[in-house]
């Protein structure tokens, strides 16, 4: 038979912990026997550890919310950007809860990734949230060279560079990146130090933004082999596609 306990108190942050009542003399033990042991004062019900707020912090500390961060692991020259429009983005993000990323939430850098006395040919673009909320970037960014009104077409993409892993979100401060081989056949150069950008679309080949004029680092001579590739969050993964050409 279990013995009458008073003060019973268990929570998930203390041990079990049992008081038990106290036997009086012998003399006054049949007294004792017919009262119950009166339950102490408690706390309320609940653990106090499980209604303690978690202390997990859910902020990134990657990235840069500074408008013109350049993103590249390898020093070089940075250019700038300079919004011309706001987003016509189409849709949400995965599972229709990240929005697209507007144009005037984002933050857009281009670095050369040439040494000194190399033909400039390997670039990096660099977009930034710097905006409050998560938003994606969709598949690869729609480059012109020049100015959006003289462009004839708009940059090839390396194909094999799409991850396959949908769209790249972006938390506040996180980048992505987008690298650009300038030339590789020497035909039909354009030489210029700004390039047009509009973000894609959720679906492949829309648009998903107004013209956005980039600076580049200094005057780049492009050719019909100029390719750009999908956004990533590892820029060192960007850079293979182009490095090597």
């Amino acid at each position: 038979m279990k013995s009458a306990v008073c003060n019973n108190r268990e929570t998930s942050a203390w041990p079990r912990s049992w008081k038990s009542c106290a036997v009086g003399a012998a003399a006054v033990a049949a007294m004792l026997a017919s009262t119950a042991c009166e339950p102490g004062e408690t706390d309320g019900a609940g653990s106090a550890a499980s209604d303690r707020p978690s202390a997990t912090s859910t902020t990134s500390a990657t990235g840069s919310a500074e408008p013109g961060a350049a993103g590249s692991a390898t020093p070089g020259t940075t250019g700038s950007a300079t919004p011309k429009g706001s987003s016509g983005g189409t849709g949400g993000g995965s599972g229709g809860t990240v929005p697209a990323c507007a144009a005037e939430d984002l933050s857009f850098g281009t670095t050369l990734q040439d040494g000194k006395g190399e033909v400039p040919k390997h670039l990096l673009i660099t977009v930034t949230n710097a905006g409050d909320k998560k938003c994606n970037v969709y598949h690869y960014p729609h480059i012109f060279l020049g100015d959006y009104a003289d462009a004839r077409y708009p940059m090839d993409v390396y194909e094999g560079s799409d991850p396959k892993s949908g769209p790249v979100g972006l938390a506040p401060g996180d980048e992505a990146y987008a690298a650009m081989l300038a030339s590789s056949v020497p035909m039909d150069q354009y030489e210029t130090n700004a390039i047009t950008l509009l973000l894609h679309g959720r679906d492949l080949g829309s648009d998903g933004s107004e013209p956005i004029g980039v600076d580049l680092p200094r005057v780049v001579a492009f050719d019909d082999g100029a390719r750009v590739t999908y956004w990533t969050t590892a820029s060192g993964y960007a850079l293979d596609f182009v490095m090597s050409s």
